[in-house]
């Protein structure tokens, strides 16, 4: 089991670094990029467990920490220490804690919510239900973890590159960003965490 599990991790790890590098992962929106690299995050985490969907969370984090380093937006300064914040001219290591810990809870929190709703869910509809909102509920909280971060550490340089000038104004550049594009990260992750996932369980058995 221990060789089946390093097997299938290093199979994700290779998949999150292809997601990373190339075009497929990032998709870049101008202020913001949104990702794709948290489907498989997801998926490992119900797979193979909370600890080494910790791993593949972390790894996660990282890929956004080089991405925004050797290819900035306007935000990137959130996701790298290495991009001086705006209006500064040095970089943040709260950008770490923004990169890093959201995606670490996203490789730990879908196998909780998975096996919560399969309990809870009747055996006719349970997997593919569980499965559904799991991907659902597991990118909305992404999304708002991060979301939340840079508007909670980088208040005054995420405001400056908003062009907001209220508290008011930065919740509301943050709620459009998360219905511009978090809502169809959530959707998309839900359905294919829905159609990979049970293939998979039944192989990796």
């Amino acid at each position: 089991m221990k060789i089946k599990d390093f097997t299938l991790t290093a199979i994700f790890i290779s998949i999150i670094l292809l997601f990373a590098f190339t075009p497929i992962g990032f998709i870049h929106l101008g202020v913001i990029k949104a990702t794709l690299i948290h489907i498989p995050v997801i998926i490992g985490s119900i797979i193979l467990g909370p600890k080494i969907g910790a791993i593949l969370g972390l790894t996660f984090g990282f890929t956004s920490v080089i991405t925004n380093t050797i290819a900035p937006s306007l935000l990137s300064f959130a996701f790298s220490p290495a991009i001086p914040v705006l209006g500064t001219d040095q970089g943040s290591f709260w950008a770490l804690v923004v990169a890093l810990v959201p995606r670490m809870i996203i490789g730990i929190i879908p196998y909780f919510i998975y096996r919560f709703f399969k309990q809870k869910l009747s055996n006719r509809i349970q997997e593919k239900a569980a499965l559904f909102i799991t991907g659902l509920v597991s990118t909305v909280i992404h999304t708002f973890l991060v979301l939340g971060a840079i508007a909670l550490l980088f208040t005054d340089a995420y405001a400056q590159a908003i062009d907001a000038t209220s508290g008011s104004a930065i919740f509301i550049a943050v709620m459009t960003v998360f219905l511009s594009n978090g809502v169809g990260e959530a959707l998309v992750a839900a359905f294919i965490v829905t159609m990979i996932i049970p293939p998979l369980l039944r192989i990796s058995k």
